[in-house]
């Protein structure tokens, strides 16, 4: 069915609400935003739905809201009858539209006699997964587009595990969602049905309390002889679901000094203050840079509007220093496994995971201490499934787990990057080397006196709509078919393409399975250690490069970055 066509589809189905129809209507003469909207549906990517909202099959809305969870409903009335009960536990964060499609997948499940547990007010996401877990629930839904701008929300979908579904479940949810009628397919009831039937149970504080204890459980050190709690934090929770559940942790945990950037403390689905909440983005930190420079801050922490991911910045004459993701869950393992070891609570098979296009000093790291580093494809529902999987074989226990775009987990009460027990544990670590008199930027120095220096880029081009989109797929198709076998004088020895499964050995001519599931990533890797990775964004219009160096000083290494970066971009740009 072409754009057209399904434009029509909508704008003459007779079920559909006046509020849409007007919205179609206002459209009818701009061509490329009829074809914007309706040229595809939206897709199961990394982290479930997401997409701009307004009318149409490419957009987040209540029709596509309710079909999915129609294609969700179908699978698990299609499984062991226990799943009905056991239900499916849905939480919201604070953007437009989120606690109106919280309620719509509540009804579309509801209807189908599956048991919901509902939210009363904006959460985070790793208290979603956290409930999954502590309700023994089959599934749960996340209505949230994370850290993307005010015209956006998302669908997170997890089973059982706590973990976003892995592709067998996503793709069984998206054939049942196909095989559904868009107006007519899902089945709904009023709320208030469903709470008569005992079909629809709301939940709150108890289970916020649960999930601060365990948070609180991850504590390693916590007297005043080991940690400086006079530290001072500046927090924002760029006015979405944080504010909350990171003071309250920090606040339980002796912290006598959080400050909150007051424009930025309450919910707002505008974003007001930032306009693009993402707290990779140093733009994120204007206003907690005017209050750090007034409370006189040590270090500076910002969560997205979801609270799963964290950004960190850190006083240094007198201005702040950001820390990339790899620096900071790099040191966030020294310090989890250097209390470990002291503390003799080191696991005999302990064990981190990282994402394919992580850096590899917090691997380095952990080899230090023998504790084994495992790799996973981007998302944490793959490094957390790469968790879940080595814990079933009772090959380790699982510690910590990490990716480059600020994502972090320690322990297994949440298998999805968690902002809150993060915040805490990165407070305790900048409190523990406070006392002994020293910055995290400091301690990041030692670590490359001792481990070697560690360089990384994260580059994103930005290719939206279907122009965008086709130029991803042939910068794909091309740069597979040819690329550049030497970098000034590093060469490439290794050749992975993740779609494909192959791992490429230049030099000896083998190739062997790569061993994970098919991603569209393709990885090169120098006889010097560096390495670069080409992967389409799984929930953004963006093509992602990464890359990494290594070298004994800082110069040579970034000397290194900056000659990769020009030629793969040169390359890509001639594509």
């Amino acid at each position: 069915m072409d754009y057209k066509t399904s434009y029509h589809r909508w704008l003459d189905s007779p079920v559909i609400d006046e509020a849409t129809r007007r919205e179609l209507l206002s459209i009818a003469e701009n061509e490329t935003e009829i074809k914007e909207r309706f040229y595809k549906e939206l897709e199961f990517g990394t982290a479930g739905l997401r997409g701009k909202l307004g009318a149409g099959d490419n957009r987040m809305n209540k029709y596509t809201v309710a079909r999915a969870t129609q294609g969700l409903a179908n699978l698990i009335l299609s499984g062991d009858p226990e799943y009905r009960r056991r239900g499916v536990v849905i939480a919201h964060d604070s953007r437009h539209m989120s606690r109106a499609f919280a309620e719509i997948a509540a009804s579309v499940l509801t209807a189908n006699e599956i048991k919901v547990y509902l939210f009363d007010d904006i959460r985070p996401t790793p208290l979603l997964s956290f409930s999954v877990l502590q309700l023994s629930t089959i599934s749960g839904i996340m209505i949230t587009a994370s850290h993307n701008p005010k015209e956006y929300n998302g669908y997170k979908l997890y089973w059982e595990d706590g973990a976003q579904v892995l592709s067998d479940i996503a793709d069984r949810v998206y054939e049942e969602m196909r095989s559904t009628e868009l107006f007519l397919g899902p089945k709904m009831i009023e709320l208030d049905e469903a709470r008569t039937k005992g079909l629809l149970v709301e939940v709150g504080e108890e289970l916020d309390d649960l999930y601060i204890s365990k948070v609180l459980s991850l504590t390693l050190r916590d007297s005043e002889e080991e940690l400086d709690k006079s530290i001072r934090i500046v927090y924002t929770p760029l006015n979405g679901t944080g504010n909350v559940p990171v003071r309250r942790v920090l606040r339980e945990r002796g912290f006598k000094n959080v400050f909150v950037v007051p424009e930025q403390e309450e919910p707002d689905p505008d974003f007001s203050t930032i306009g693009y909440p993402n707290p990779e983005d140093l733009k994120a930190f204007t206003l907690a840079r005017e209050v750090g420079q007034e409370k006189r801050a040590d270090i500076l922490l910002a969560t997205d509007p979801d609270a799963d991911r964290l950004a960190v910045m850190v006083r240094e004459n007198g201005d702040f220093v950001p820390l990339n993701g790899n620096q900071t869950g790099a040191l966030i393992v020294n310090y989890l496994l250097l209390s470990m070891k002291e503390k003799s609570s080191m696991p005999e098979d302990g064990f981190i995971v990282k994402s394919i296009v992580t850096g590899d000093m917090a691997k380095t790291i952990a080899d230090s201490y023998g504790v084994k580093t495992y790799e996973a494809l981007t998302g944490f529902k793959n490094i957390c499934g790469k968790a879940l999987e080595v814990e079933e074989r009772r090959e380790g226990k699982f510690i910590f787990g990490y990716e480059e775009s600020i994502g972090y987990v320690a322990g297994n009460f949440v298998r999805d990057k968690d902002a809150v027990s993060s915040s805490m544990l990165l407070c305790e670590m900048a409190a523990y080397f406070l006392r002994r008199g020293k910055t995290l930027l400091n301690v990041l120095e030692e670590l490359f006196v001792k481990y070697g220096v560690f360089a990384e880029k994260q580059i994103s081009m930005v290719l939206e709509g279907v122009a965008g989109q086709k130029r991803v797929r042939k910068i794909m198709k091309e740069y597979r078919k040819e690329y550049p076998t030497a970098i000034g004088d590093s060469k490439i020895v290794r050749y992975i393409d993740f779609f494909s499964a192959t791992d490429n050995d230049i030099l000896s001519g083998r190739t062997v399975e790569t061993g994970v599931p098919t991603s569209d990533v393709i990885k090169f890797q120098f006889d010097d250690g560096s390495w670069y990775a080409i992967r389409p964004s799984g929930t953004e219009p963006k093509l992602k490069i990464y890359i990494y160096t290594g070298a004994k000083d800082r110069d040579e290494a970034f000397a290194k970055l900056a000659y990769i970066e020009k030629s793969v971009l040169g390359k890509i740009q001639s594509i």
